[in-house]
C-alpha cells in the first residue's frame, strides 16, 4: 500500500486533488468523555460554574471543523457546508457520548474535520469541568461513516447512526 502523503524520496507532501471530481462528502465521527457522577449531574442541571458546558462544547466543535486544516498539516482547507454536534448522555456509565457530522461538496473528504470536531468538543467539556473533576477521560474517538469520493461508502461495523 502506497501512502499518498509521502513522495518518492520519502518526504511528506500534500496530496494534489486537482484532477479529482467534486462530490458531496459526509463524515460522522464519535467519541466519549467519562467523568465522576457529580460532574455529570452538574452539567445536566446547568450548574457548572463556567456555564452551559454542552452548548459551549457544541460551538467549539463546529469552530474546530472550520479550522482543521490549520491544525492537521496535510489537510486541505475545505468549504464546510454543514456541521452538527449531538450528545447522548449515559448516566449509568457517567459518560457523555459525542457525535459530529461534517459535510462539504469538494474534492477531498471531511473525515478529519468530523474527528477534530469530536476531539475539540470533548476537550472543551474537559476544560469547562476540570475545576471540579481532573479525572475525566476522553476515549474512543473514531470514524463511524463516510460517503462521497472515489473510495465511496464506509460504515464502521456494529455502529448505528444517531437520529437527529
Amino acid at each position: 500500500m502506497k501512502l499518498s502523503h509521502i513522495d518518492e524520496q520519502g518526504a511528506a507532501k500534500m496530496v494534489d486533488v486537482s484532477a479529482k471530481a467534486e462530490t458531496v462528502r459526509v463524515a460522522v465521527a464519535r467519541g466519549k468523555i467519562m467523568m465522576a457522577r457529580e460532574t455529570l449531574k452538574l452539567i445536566t442541571l446547568g450548574q457548572m460554574p463556567k456555564g452551559d458546558v454542552l452548548a459551549v462544547a457544541r460551538v467549539a466543535g463546529i469552530m474546530a471543523v472550520k479550522k482543521t486544516s490549520d491544525l492537521i498539516p496535510m489537510c486541505h482547507p475545505l468549504m464546510i457546508t454543514g456541521c452538527n454536534i449531538q450528545y447522548k448522555i449515559d448516566e449509568d456509565k457517567s459518560t457523555i457520548n459525542i457525535e459530529a457530522t461534517a459535510k462539504t461538496t469538494g474534492k477531498t473528504g471531511v473525515e478529519m474535520e468530523a474527528l477534530t470536531a469530536v476531539s475539540v468538543a470533548a476537550l472543551t467539556i474537559y476544560d469547562m469541568c476540570k475545576a471540579v473533576d481532573k479525572n475525566m477521560v476522553i476515549d474512543q474517538i473514531r470514524l463511524i461513516s463516510k460517503s462521497g469520493g472515489k473510495s465511496g461508502e464506509y460504515k464502521r461495523e456494529g455502529e448505528e447512526l444517531w437520529e437527529g
